[in-house]
């Protein structure tokens, strides 16, 4: 469970502002979950997501004192391209971004809760095919929902996985259930933020990639 509770995420304040410095520390963290459902599977998106996270870094870094928090950068960025916004630099980029966290999140939540195949229990099909078409499908072309369907087959079983999660250390499921849902709460918390910054500004956008 190292993989996640190394890089927690933090509290929000009761504004539920997010602080861009402390969220690009903890999600630079998070391709490496990717690794753990199988490197060549899901590289599509563990690319997406380091790809995002460096165009928001990139932003927020020409001016950290006027990017404090996300919500400042959106303001920010639809003042400065007018008409072109939301659909340009670090709101797009978080647009998306915040899709492929909250595929993580669905995912890890539906483990959590027990969601499984009764006749392959072992299998986390179930919780990734959820957490695709929650956060993701409805974004993405008929071509990318086949290769995602075709990547299924590869998907690891959930011992390996949650092994995989814990660095390679053999820990009791009970233990490391525990520890997702450790992590879920400031982690939820965050992405419900986001995508409610989003839809007040007006910035959620519904094209397909």
């Amino acid at each position: 469970m190292a993989v996640l509770l190394q890089h927690q995420f933090k509290p929000l304040p009761a504004d539920k502002q997010v602080d861009t410095c402390s969220f690009l520390d903890s999600v630079s963290h998070l391709p490496s979950f990717f690794d753990c459902l199988g490197a060549t599977i899901f590289s599509p998106i563990k690319a997406d997501i380091t790809g995002n996270i460096t165009k928001i870094r990139n932003v927020y870094e020409t001016n950290p004192t006027k990017f404090k928090t996300l919500q400042q950068i959106l303001e920010g960025e639809k003042e400065m391209h007018g008409p072109q916004w939301p659909k340009v630099g670090a709101t797009l980029a978080l647009m998306w971004l915040k899709r492929g966290l909250k595929f993580i999140q669905v995912l890890l939540q539906s483990i959590s809760d027990g969601e499984r195949d009764e006749q392959n229990p072992n299998h986390i099909k179930v919780n990734i095919t959820k957490a695709y078409e929650i956060a993701l499908k409805k974004y993405h072309g008929w071509v990318v929902q086949k290769l995602f369907q075709a990547a299924l087959c590869a998907a690891p079983y959930k011992d390996d996985f949650l092994k995989a999660l814990s660095k390679g250390h053999n820990v009791k499921e009970e233990e490391c259930i525990e520890k997702i849902r450790q992590f879920l709460v400031n982690y939820t918390t965050t992405i419900e933020a986001i995508y409610v910054m989003y839809n007040k500004m007006g910035a959620e956008l519904d094209y397909k990639a």
